[in-house]
């Protein structure tokens, strides 16, 4: 690390807010200060939006007190907490889709021409600063629509530099992102903190901690329950003191059986024509058996959304073989998807997963609809059994079926979502980034769910950017550059590192030799 943390920046003292009879936060102290990384743990729903909301203005009407350099604020509006140098990195992308990247980076603050008119060229000279800034090649004039989630990650990054804010809050902000990218970010954070800056570091990603933040708060039930010196605090205490008993294993997800006969082929897959900006697959080929996790690994853009979208029959023109069960397909949507067989959990839950606006039992049945309907009306009973039997099963929190899923913790969301997948009974399941932004007790027990589909005989194919989850979740995992195949690897002989540099590229592997032969 750099220099020590100096003064303090910002203190929350006694912070608490409710709704209804229920305590969000409560009486919380937590303090930042300048040049300090403060990292802040807790599984979904245990008060750490709330309370970071409640920093940057976006939630009212608490209790306790906030001071910066010292002398008590108070915000009404998110602008106000801007103004005073706080800025929100949210999990949960806040960007307008149809608008260019540069418009996005200073919405609501377009700098102006001297006529009074918003001078573009100068957000797009801007733009392209913030994003060469974090190491990002993309034409600020693109719309974001065309972005990757990761890159829109990135996006949103930017557009928190460019508030230049003293206190940076960073919710999930690698989740989406490849380890360079990581990589890159930290330096970002390194840069922050040489300038005095101070950051609240939110993630769920514990290796993560030790190598960027300084201290480490954990909250429970919406209360401070452990402080920890984060360059010396274990991934074991951590997750101990998130969900408050000793966490078993957290990877195995069967008794490792493996494959049985072939479930899923796919041989040379070609992608053509797909969304500008995107990896299409330009030439993957691989194979699920039955009772088997396969992952597929690869960095940002290596074409692993785009392969498992067009398996489950949205992506564009292709060409190649996909072969389930022996029989040639070539879904035409998802509802023909889910008459073979297949179930997809996607990426991005809230956009492409969820009807926020809706119930969770809404949410959870709309895969089902058509099988528990008779003469095309759903019994009530059936459509409350089938929900409830999942949201017990999957551990999924919350005071109704009737609550909106936007109403729920992302962890709880991501289980809505798989919950409604496996309801299906599929015989293949396709999940993208599965557990991107869940807590280590909801990554526990989805890595649990997953191992009880296998034990079925469910195929399961995995994308993830996390080398560990999956090494420690997949049978085998196939690795993806440029949309192409390039490698298999047995996991229960494979490192995270080699999976690393394998999805980097030959120079990575031989360096990667070179230093286990040094």
């Amino acid at each position: 690390m750099d220099a020590e943390p100096r003064s303090p920046l910002v203190e929350l003292a006694g912070v608490s807010k409710s709704y209804g009879g229920v305590h969000a936060v409560r009486d919380v102290d937590f303090t930042v200060c300048a040049g300090e990384v403060h990292a802040l743990l807790g599984e979904n729903g245990a008060g750490k939006s709330t309370l970071m909301k409640i920093l940057s203005g976006e939630v009212g009407g608490h209790r306790g007190e906030i001071r910066i350099d010292g002398e008590p604020v108070r915000f009404a509006r998110p602008a106000d907490a801007q103004r005073a140098g706080v800025a929100m990195i949210h999990q949960e992308l806040d960007l307008v889709p149809a608008l260019p990247i540069a418009e996005n980076v200073f919405l609501g603050r377009e700098p102006r021409t001297r006529f009074g008119t918003i001078d573009r060229r100068r957000m797009v000279r801007e733009t392209a600063r913030l994003l060469d800034r974090i190491g990002v090649a993309l034409d600020p004039r693109r719309p974001v629509e065309e972005l990757r989630t990761g890159e829109q990650q990135l996006v949103t990054i930017a557009k928190a530099l460019s508030l230049d804010a003293r206190i940076i809050v960073m919710d999930e902000p690698t989740s989406a992102l490849s380890a360079p990218e990581i990589d890159r970010l930290f330096a970002v954070i390194a840069e922050l903190r040489r300038a005095g800056a101070g950051v609240v570091y939110i993630s769920h990603r514990m290796d993560e901690i030790g190598r960027v933040a300084d201290r480490a708060t954990v909250l429970r039930n919406g209360e401070v329950v452990a402080e920890f010196d984060a360059r010396a605090m274990t991934a074991q205490q951590a997750s101990e003191a998130m969900v408050g008993r000793p966490v078993e294993s957290m990877f195995r997800t069967g008794d490792g059986a493996g494959a049985g006969e072939e479930l899923l082929r796919v041989e040379d897959l070609v992608v053509q024509s797909r969304r500008p900006g995107r990896r299409d697959p330009a030439g993957i080929s691989l194979r699920v058996g039955r009772g088997e996790i396969v992952g597929v690994a690869g960095l940002l853009g290596a074409g692993r959304t785009e392969l498992l979208e067009t398996i489950y029959g949205v992506g564009g023109r292709w060409s190649g073989r996909i072969l389930l069960r022996g029989e040639e397909i070539r879904p035409r949507g998802p509802r023909g998807a889910l008459r073979l067989g297949i179930a997809f959990v996607p990426e991005d839950r809230r956009v492409a997963g969820l009807a926020l606006e809706h119930s969770v039992l809404a949410n959870t049945v709309l895969s089902i609809v058509d099988r528990i309907a008779r003469a095309g009306v759903v019994p009530r009973r059936r459509e409350r059994g089938a929900a409830q039997e999942m949201v017990d099963r999957l551990g999924v929190k919350l005071a109704s079926l009737r609550d909106p899923a936007g109403s729920l913790s992302g962890g709880n969301q991501q289980k809505v979502v798989l919950g409604r997948g496996l309801l299906t009974e599929p015989a293949l399941l396709l999940l993208d980034e599965p557990t991107r932004g869940v807590d280590v007790g909801a990554k526990a027990e989805i890595y649990r769910l997953l191992g009880e589909a296998a034990s079925r005989g469910v195929g399961v194919l995995l994308a993830s950017s996390e080398p560990a989850e999956l090494i420690g979740v997949c049978h085998r995992v196939v690795v993806l550059r440029d949309g192409r195949s390039v490698r298999e690897l047995d996991t229960a002989n494979t490192t995270e590192a080699e999976l690393l540099a394998f999805s980097m590229g030959e120079g990575a592997v031989e360096d990667l030799v070179a230093e286990g032969t040094s």
